[in-house]
């Protein structure tokens, strides 16, 4: 019989490896049918949306298969390996594309992303000297290379770890024939 935490890291593994597919489906589609998606502010919230699911989804089955009682730590953890096993995932089919298949496609993005800017700041009135030193800023950064991507998916799984303890909190159920 498998015990609790065997029960989570299946659940959350194959869950993770589900997200992760999704993931690099998506930006495998937009990569080859409309790379200026990569540029549309809804698109990044539609994938951080979705991650998030998938971690709350992971959360509720492991529960389930728990007998409808999970601690903080095993919800947290449930959540964790899905979100960091998806992202991953996601950020591997990134750099694959961007940094070793299609480099130039990772500069065609950044001048898109570029102009997108400049048409926000400039929609919000913002003053010129200040949209300039912007997109200075923006030409600056390569956010396609591969250290610049692997920081990403760091940065960003924290942010997801702490909505995740949020999730956990609200999923946690104590047994109380355990007590």
């Amino acid at each position: 019989m498998e015990n609790n935490n065997q029960i989570i890291k299946k659940n959350a593994s194959a869950q993770g490896i589900t997200l992760g597919i999704i993931l690099a489906l998506s930006t495998t589609l937009m990569y080859a049918l409309n790379p200026d998606m990569f540029t549309k502010w809804w698109v990044g919230i539609l994938s951080f949306l979705i991650v998030i699911v998938f971690g709350i989804i992971s959360v509720s089955k492991s529960k389930g298969k728990l007998n409808g009682f999970i601690s903080f730590k095993e919800a947290f953890t449930s959540y964790f390996i899905t979100v960091a096993l998806g992202y991953f995932i996601s950020t591997l089919m990134g750099i694959l594309i961007f940094s070793i298949i299609d480099p130039e496609m990772a500069q065609y993005i950044q001048e898109k992303a570029i102009e997108t800017t400049r048409g926000f700041m400039e929609g919000f009135g913002a003053p010129e000297e200040e949209i300039d030193k912007a997109l200075a800023k923006m030409s600056e950064q390569d956010n396609f290379s591969i250290v610049s991507q692997l920081k990403s998916y760091i940065f960003g799984l924290a942010f997801l770890s702490v909505l995740g303890l949020l999730v956990a909190l609200i999923f946690k159920r104590k047994d109380p024939s355990l007590e």
